[in-house]
């Protein structure tokens, strides 16, 4: 709540006035200065910035320098991230407006020779509006190098410490000019300061062993700028709106249907809930009706909060094999949003009706009160449909949700969609946290039945939106451009498969390829080729359809729990079909639960921001399986395994062990003493003088001699006298490279350390 301020004093207007307009960065002293403030104004002066900023007026950034909320400092630090043409475009270094993507400043560089400032400058400028825009004035240009660099201490020659990098893609490590007070052993975080090549790192803070529990997502947490910690005003404000009425009375009660949530075993939040039965109306025979549950999100996280500014920050959940850093404290994500068997939960529900043929013949949409009957993990649903294993809603639930499953399957196969068979990898940890397994998760029919449903919900959510001329967060999916199927051209005639550029590409242009490669030695290796031909699914207002699906309109609306864009449909819906609920009695909590109008206004730009956040949690679960997997092989160091050629360069070539993953380099100086040429075209390595060829796809049997699970990588070699299978059709490749060093030793322990158990979040559907 505002405090009061005496006669005298400024306005919170005049304050925003002098931020804005003011020509050197603005801060407490400069403001007291220009209104003549004394002694007790100024703590009155320092209470009043302090209530501006809570209430999302004003943001504080370096130098203890005030600005506009979702503005840009008068002079700041600023970062060149694009050059058009001649003309440098940069971002802050620093952007403190939570939940808003940072604004894109043209930099003028006067005085300065044209294309001085290249993409990865930094630069100190001075800020203006040019009423087109923001524009940037240079005033400084600072090293490029000034940035935290995450890595493990080690020692080296004449007790000079360095930095060996967590991420694989760095081979070098930097010299340490200041421990901090770190170990050798220790994970720390840098930063880096100096001019290339004399670059050194300063121990800015020490994150303990890398191999503790917990560390390797810490890694990832820190390489990619995870926020993990809820502050205490978003905690206390989760508590509060978690004791918020239900309003049964305002709400469609659903209490009396068998509805069922059907979710991984290790689910640790549930926030869908399926229910389906035979439709009655004799107008339609043949055809189901059936009800998608999500949890009532948008009644707790309500625009303008202060929970709504950290979820958009955040963007998504992101999921670790032992932690999950929630967009949504666990006061919510994990209890009064979580559809947990036999408690009345709020839900935003989208009931459908489907013909014999699984079109969808209507819909609507409803604010309701639920009591999910049964928690039933996927593996339980399918043992019960198979008769392996019984269960009290075998009839009552599973069967009539199978019966409608068959239908939508109809239509699903009449869609063809592209149809990518990639295993999922699954690490598996045990209550010590000790990695158990690493294995390919089953696809079971109860998979493929919650997702073609959840589907169907998110097709009905766009279509609902789209006739009452509603915002909708699309999920936008473009066909693959001509850049990268011409690449898929090249890649496939390297095994004598052709592909015609000139048809009209659809999904099922894919899957009749993948068809045709039933027997392939090479279809995993070809499949995860067609998959990096595809474009990057993303967020945005603006439709343009989803080609993977096949579906012309297509929007998130079964997870907001873990994506902001389901929020974002969810309020969008219940604006379009007058869905509000009562104000809540507490003026602390936000009365409406619709869409905004800040959020219809910044659609676009929440779209690039939390499609680039789940880039971000995609790249950081990615690099921590590999840790994972790189932890569990250092066991099997020395072991000789079954592999797969992933990759061909001309310094050697990289291998995945079979069902496990982990890709790992095999230099090209261990294949023996003879020359080995690259065969850029086939992407293959050919001995001179045996012939040997090696080429993407082949399969055999390597040694593994070094796991770095820090780094997430792998070595492998011949092993002597190792079979491996001969290599067939014309596509051959093999990279070599200098080799890593070996797993870092902590202490006197080998790499392969535990980890913490924490059970995982589910896996989540389309």
């Amino acid at each position: 709540m505002a405090r009061n301020t005496r006669p005298g004093m400024p306005t919170r207007q005049q304050i925003m006035e002098f931020i804005e307009t003011s020509g050197q960065p603005a801060g407490k002293r400069e403001i007291a200065k220009a209104f003549g403030l004394k002694g007790q104004e100024k703590i009155l002066l320092k209470a009043l910035l302090k209530d501006m900023a809570d209430e999302g007026l004003i943001d504080i950034g370096p130098g203890r320098a005030f600005h506009k909320m979702g503005g840009v400092p008068r002079v700041t630090v600023l970062r060149i991230v694009e050059v058009d043409g001649d003309q440098p475009i940069a971002v802050p270094e620093r952007w403190e407006a939570e939940g808003m993507p940072p604004p894109k400043l043209r930099v003028i560089e006067r005085g300065r020779r044209s294309g001085a400032l290249g993409i990865g400058d930094r630069i100190l400028a001075r800020t203006e509006d040019a009423g087109k825009g923001l524009i940037a004035h240079p005033m400084k240009k600072l090293s490029k190098s000034e940035e935290q660099l995450l890595g493990v201490v080690e020692k080296g020659e004449n007790d000079r410490f360095w930095l060996k990098p967590v991420d694989k893609k760095i081979r070098k490590s930097t010299l340490i000019s200041d421990l901090g007070g770190a170990e050798p052993g220790d994970l720390v975080l840098c930063e880096a300061s100096g001019r290339p090549p004399r670059i050194s790192a300063r121990v800015a803070m020490v994150l303990g062993d890398p191999f503790a529990p917990r560390s390797f997502s810490l890694i990832a947490i820190h390489k990619y700028g995870i926020p993990h910690v809820f502050g205490e005003k978003t905690e206390d404000e989760a508590r509060k709106v978690s004791a918020l009425s239900l309003h049964a009375d305002e709400r469609e009660d659903l209490r009396h249907l068998p509805i069922v949530a059907i979710d991984p075993v290790d689910a640790r939040d549930f926030d869908d809930a399926v229910w389906a039965a035979p439709d009655d109306d004799p107008g339609n025979a043949g055809g189901h009706r059936a009800i998608v549950a999500i949890a009532d999100v948008s009644y707790y996280v309500r625009p303008g909060s202060t929970l709504d500014r950290e979820a958009r920050k955040r963007g998504n959940s992101v999921y670790f094999p032992d932690l999950v850093v929630p967009m949504l404290p666990h006061e919510l994500s994990s209890d009064k949003c979580s559809l947990k068997a036999g408690e009345d939960r709020a839900a935003m529900v989208c009931h459908m009706t489907f013909d014999a043929k699984g079109r969808m013949k209507g819909w609507r949409f409803s604010r309701a009160i639920i009591r999910v009957a049964a928690n039933i993990p996927y593996e339980d649903a399918q043992a019960a449909i198979d008769g392996k294993k019984p269960h009290e809603l075998t009839d009552a639930a599973l069967k009539p949700l199978w019966a409608c499953w068959q239908v939508l399957k109809k239509a699903r196969d009449s869609r063809n969609p592209l149809e990518l068979d990639l295993p999922e990898r699954r690490v598996v940890l045990d209550e010590a946290g000790q990695i158990i397994s690493v294995a390919v998760r089953e696809r079971l029919d109860a998979h493929m039945l919650i997702e073609d449903y959840m589907i169907a919900a998110n097709v009905a959510a766009a279509k609902a939106l789209e006739s009452r001329k509603a915002p909708v967060m699309y999920r936008v999916h473009e066909p693959p451009n001509r850049e990268k199927l011409v690449a898929l051209k090249d890649y496939l005639a390297t095994y004598d498969i052709g592909f015609a550029l000139g048809q009209v590409i659809t999904p099922a242009t894919f899957n009749r390829l993948i068809e045709r490669l039933k027997d392939h030695e090479a279809r995993p290796i070809i499949m995860e080729q067609i998959l990096r031909s595809q474009t990057q699914a993303y967020y945005s207002p603006q439709n343009a359809g989803h080609f993977g699906l096949a579906l012309g309109s297509y929007a998130h609306f079964t997870s907001p729990i873990r994506r902001y864009s389901d929020l974002l449909v969810h309020r969008s819906l219940v604006g379009a079909f007058d869905l509000e609920m009562p104000a809540p009695k507490s003026s602390a909590i936000p009365p409406r639960t619709e869409l905004s109008q800040e959020d219809f206004q910044h659609m676009a730009k929440v779209g690039d921001l939390i499609s680039q956040h789940e880039r971000r949690a995609m790249e950081a679960e990615r690099e921590t399986v590999d840790r994972y997997v790189a932890a569990y092989l250092a066991e099997h160091v020395g072991q000789v395994m079954k592999t797969r050629i992933t990759g061909v360069q001309s310094f050697g070539f990289f291998a995945t062990v079979d069902g496990l993953g982990g890709d790992g380099l095999v230099p090209v100086s261990t294949l023996g003493a003879e020359r080995f040429h690259y065969d850029e075209t086939h992407r293959a390595l050919e001995g001179e003088q045996s012939g040997d060829r090696y080429h993407v796809g082949q399969e055999l049997e390597l040694r593994l001699v070094e796991a770095d699970p820090v780094g997430g990588s792998l070595r492998f070699e011949l092993p002597e006298g190792a079979s491996h299978l001969p290599a067939r059709g014309n596509g051959r490749g093999g990279e070599r490279g200098k080799g890593r060093p070996r797993p870092i030793q902590r202490r006197g322990r080998p790499a392969n350390i535990r980890h913490t158990s924490r059970k995982r979040g589910p896996v989540k559907k389309r």
